[in-house]
């Protein structure tokens, strides 16, 4: 790293750590107001940036206030997440920074007796996840969401095949392989910039999350269905369930925020979709919903969550995230799983999933739906996906784990209306 890179890395920390905004967000305003920045620039900036963050719990232990000492911050994460020695950044630093990083390693055994530092979690989550899991576990989860996120894509099978797009792009990026779950996936470890391949401007590849892909699997969704995408967002999963129907039938894809549905847009333009209906609602209640009341075949509720299983990309959202807002959460995913429910048909499907980790929000709330809803039953997701020749049973519901599966974290349950 040099002064120019350490100079953008700690104004850019001084935002962050303030939590008051994701730091995905605060990076990409930050960089495109500094155009100068060469892409080797960007990449350091942004890998320090995110080592603060996935480091976060230790240097808080070092610096009583890390955004308002951003720069030493910076200098612990390049030390602590980078593996930088100390003599490599000797140009870089002043007296009292040598000796606060000496400080940061000899307390490097200090921090391996704190569960909090250990698994790099604030304490209001580890007591959260005392209630269900055991210290080991707590661990094993954070260090797995510590790690960096390989990028892994779909293959849009209306516009090929996996082998074949796998071969072509080993040509160019060897490293490349085949997700070992998904049917249409494919992984890149070391994450190479696709968005101006020919392949992805052409709709052939989509960037998606292995475990998201697993997911939709379990829609199922079949040529000439009626299938609901209640919190469609940026429509990655409702791409895949288009594909699965081959262009055929009538997908619904709501959802709250107009910013989300406006980047399905250019998403379905690319993927060669048609039956894709994008529609903006005010809430679960809104009366354009009522049109498919008992109507639908299939119904995939993405509901709002934590997000705490996707802290490999999103490391901030543990700090961003509170015992209240949780509980806040449960309540809204709750009432959107209730009204969902009442699109389905008889002998429909819904789907409920998060990329949530806590049982609050994944199998409490299931138990409490089918408690109301003597209508429903539950499948079992492994069985499921069996049948689709996906070799992959976590029990009847789908829990992906980052520690076993190398995916982001997902919860499944595929409930059935009783005929």
């Amino acid at each position: 790293m040099n002064p120019i890179q350490l100079k953008h890395t700690s104004e850019i920390l001084e935002q962050i750590l303030t939590f008051q905004q994701p730091a995905d967000v605060v990076l990409s305003h930050y960089l495109k107001n500094h155009k100068k920045l060469g892409q080797q620039d960007r990449h350091e900036i942004a890998e320090t940036a995110f080592a603060a963050l996935r480091h976060y719990q230790k240097i808080a232990a070092i610096l009583r206030r890390p955004h308002v000492q951003a720069r030493k911050a910076a200098l612990a994460a390049l030390v602590l997440g980078r593996g930088y020695n100390i003599s490599q950044l000797a140009d870089l630093l002043e007296e009292d920074e040598k000796e606060f990083l000496a400080n940061v390693k000899a307390r490097k055994t200090e921090f391996s007796g704190s569960l909090n530092t250990i698994a790099e979690l604030p304490e209001w989550l580890i007591a959260r996840l005392q209630t269900h899991w055991e210290d080991e576990q707590i661990q094993t989860f954070g260090r797995s969401v510590a790690q960096t996120a390989p990028l892994d894509v779909r293959v849009n099978t209306l516009k090929g095949k996996r082998d074949k797009v796998l071969a072509q792009l080993q040509s160019e990026f060897p490293q490349a392989i085949a997700t070992p779950y998904a049917p249409h996936g494919i992984r890149f470890p070391n994450k190479p910039a696709l968005n101006k391949h020919e392949l992805f401007l052409d709709g052939t590849l989509e960037v998606q999350d292995e475990g998201s892909q697993i997911l939709a699997q379990l829609v199922g969704a079949k040529r000439g269905e009626i299938v609901v995408d209640f919190c469609a967002g940026a429509g990655g999963k409702t791409l895949v369930i288009g594909a699965q129907m081959a262009n055929k039938g009538r997908i619904y894809a709501f959802d709250i925020s107009e910013k989300r549905l406006a980047n399905l847009k250019p998403r379905m333009a690319r993927s060669g979709l048609s039956n894709i209906t994008p529609e903006r609602i005010q809430s679960e209640h809104d009366p354009r919903i009522a049109k498919l009341h008992g109507k639908a075949d299939r119904v995939l509720v993405d509901a709002p969550c934590s997000g705490l299983g996707t802290l490999r990309r999103n490391p901030d959202l543990k700090y961003r995230q509170s015992p209240e807002t949780i509980d806040n959460l449960l309540k809204t995913q709750h009432n959107i799983l209730q009204a969902a429910s009442a699109l389905v048909r008889e002998g429909g499907r819904l789907v409920y999933a998060t990329c949530s980790i806590l049982p609050e929000e994944n199998e409490m709330q299931v138990f409490e739906f089918l408690e109301n809803n003597p209508d429903f039953e539950l499948l079992d997701c492994g069985e499921i996906l069996a049948a689709q020749k996906v070799d992959l049973n976590t029990g009847k519901f789908l829990q992906m784990d980052t520690a076993q599966h190398n995916t982001d974290g997902f919860f499944a349950a595929v409930l059935q209306k009783k005929a």
